[in-house]
């Protein structure tokens, strides 16, 4: 028994020493700052969506630092790597090979936006074992086998079988009816081609719903006036247009009107974000889209108060749309994989998504932060939102409803 307990001996000395050498050592090995990548189109027509992921992205890496960056690695700090992929597959795919090339300490990224993008981006991200998160909808994004994709919304099949139904029952306690004919105009993009695949092969029919007019186009939009003479001679129950450009999005808008079947003549919903931008409303009044709703992956809800608030403060933009919120929200869930990995490199972070069980998510609508074996998230929803008095809100899932929804009366 040692009589005097603060007598040091030169062992209790030479350990201590060497722990707080270790300690310092570690300290001294961990990075100061964590890289990930946000690729998104910042020039040429979808340079808008990628402006708005950018702030999203912007948000989360300014609250997750201001909260004190990665604990588990000492309080790092995250750093945004912006990456144009401009307009184009073949674009997209050139900066893919630059990012990589030469921004060869990411942990983590996400984009691409258009889903074609994302195709062409994850070709070169998973041969250089690169995580991507990204908020695409087409199903092939997460059908090719990948190891280092994770698609937080839920494919574009799986939104349809959600959305539709929803939209039939709204319209049946509405209008007393369902309709009972559809005209659909889209675009050939990977997005479009899945949701009308889906529509098509299974939904229509399940619905009791008439496809009687289909028109297919590659943006840019030239002219959407035979688009719209076809839908007019039709006289459909219900019009699905789906552009995924805002310049597609605003010629639609506004031969629709000046053919006179706006304003819930034909009642028109979408399936991308595209048709509730801002920017619609330099084209068209806000009685021109009254009514008219989009089924989308997420979208600013209930619970988002201060974060929309933020946006507006910040950036001067209206309302938050899927790009900015599942941009901050993949923020945060590569911060999640980090705390939980412990490591800066992306092959702890790819192993970090496909182990993770970290309960509700918090940012994007239903499910839990997990992957399935595919690397699509578990339990992924839709959100419907609609165009009532000059804002898009969220009339659906019940939880996270800004307002109740109506559907537009046939005149």
């Amino acid at each position: 028994m040692n009589k005097n307990p603060t007598r040091l001996t030169r062992r209790t000395v030479l350990s201590g020493a060497a722990a707080v050498g270790f300690s310092g050592l570690a300290r001294a090995q961990q990075p100061s700052e964590v890289k990930v990548g946000l690729i998104v189109p910042l020039s040429g027509i979808y340079t808008r969506p990628g402006q708005v992921m950018k702030m999203g992205a912007e948000m989360g890496i300014d609250h997750i630092n201001k909260q004190g960056g990665i604990k588990a690695l000492g309080g790092a700090r995250m750093k945004l790597v912006v990456i144009d992929c401009g307009d184009t597959t073949e674009k997209a795919k050139n900066a893919a090979q630059r990012m990589v090339a030469q921004e060869t300490d990411l942990v983590a990224a996400t984009g691409a936006y258009l889903s074609s993008f994302t195709l062409a981006v994850t070709e070169v991200t998973e041969r250089a074992e690169l995580p991507v998160l990204t908020l695409s909808y087409s199903d092939l994004l997460t059908e090719r086998g990948f190891k280092y994709i994770f698609q937080t919304a839920a494919p574009a099949s799986r939104q349809s079988e959600l959305g539709l139904p929803t939209l039939m029952k709204l319209a049946e306690s509405a209008a007393g009816k369902r309709p009972k004919t559809v005209a659909m105009l889209m675009d050939n993009t990977a997005t479009s081609i899945a949701t009308a695949k889906a529509l098509k092969e299974k939904l229509f029919a399940q619905e009791g719903l008439q496809l009687v007019v289909e028109e297919i186009w590659t943006p840019p939009l030239s002219d959407a006036t035979p688009l719209i003479q076809k839908v007019r001679s039709a006289r459909p129950d219900l019009l699905l247009f789906m552009p995924n450009a805002v310049s597609d999005a605003k010629l639609g808008l506004e031969k629709i009107n000046e053919f006179g079947l706006g304003q819930g003549k034909i009642p028109t919903v979408s399936f991308s974000i595209t048709i509730a931008e801002p920017d619609m409303l330099q084209s068209v009044s806000t009685e021109a889209v009254q009514g008219i709703m989009t089924i989308v992956a997420n979208w600013g809800s209930k619970g988002q108060e201060e974060l929309i608030a933020e946006l507006k403060a910040k950036y001067k933009e209206p309302w938050a749309t899927q790009n900015v919120v599942s941009t901050y929200g993949d923020m945060w869930l590569m911060k999640e994989a980090l705390e939980k990995t412990g490591k800066a490199d992306r092959q702890a972070v790819a192993h970090a998504f496909r182990t993770m069980d970290a309960g509700p998510s918090k940012y994007y609508p239903g499910g839990q932060l997990k992957f399935d074996e595919k690397g699509r998230r578990v339990g992924a929803g839709v959100v419907i939102v609609q165009w009532q008095n000059g804002v898009p809100v969220t009339v659906y899932p019940p939880e996270l409803a800004q307002a109740t929804p109506f559907w537009p009366k046939k005149s």
